[in-house]
């Protein structure tokens, strides 16, 4: 079976409400019914995140 994301691991991504856009790695993602959660690295901090909380390109107008 093959399955398509929207982000691969290792790449660079950031959550869209992160109002400082620090830059973050894809190190994992998990299949769920209908949606896909990515786990997501930071130095030594870690978090889940939905698609639809990530960018592929950084919000500069936040970090003003």
């Amino acid at each position: 079976m093959k399955v398509e994301t929207k982000f691969d691991i290792g790449q660079t991504v950031y959550l869209i409400t992160d109002k400082e856009q620090l830059e973050r790695i894809v190190t994992g993602i998990y299949i769920r019914h209908g949606s896909h959660l990515y786990d997501v690295s930071n130095s030594v901090n870690m978090s889940a995140h939905y698609d639809y909380e990530m960018s592929d390109e950084k919000d500069i107008a936040k970090t003003f």
